[in-house]
């Protein structure tokens, strides 16, 4: 079975560094429906400090899911397309999801 393409929505989401290990990891941007808490799964190289620095806004592909019944998180395909977004496009991205939502 292929993948549903109706079941995937941009998202904007940010590498953060997690305090305890100083690892990259990846949580959607607030104001959107999700929350800031909620793991996200997507390509390697998104949390590849080398590559892009803890702050950087990506804007993915993703759908809302859960493993076995288990917590939901966001899936990302790690061959899917994704775009650096610099603070003023997160900033309009933010303005018309909102837009949206009213």
């Amino acid at each position: 079975m292929g993948r549903d393409p109706w079941a995937y929505r941009d998202v904007a989401v940010e590498s953060v560094a997690d305090p305890r290990t100083g690892r990259l990891f990846v949580r959607p941007v607030q104001g959107q429906a999700y929350a800031t808490s909620m793991r996200v799964q997507c390509s390697r190289r998104l949390v590849d400090a080398d590559v892009y620095p803890a702050g950087t806004r990506f804007l993915i592909r993703a759908k809302l899911t859960d493993r076995a019944g288990g917590r939901p998180f966001l899936y990302a395909w790690h061959g899917d397309e994704v775009k650096v977004l610099n603070k003023r496009e997160a900033e309009s991205f933010l303005d018309e999801y909102r837009r949206r939502r009213i």
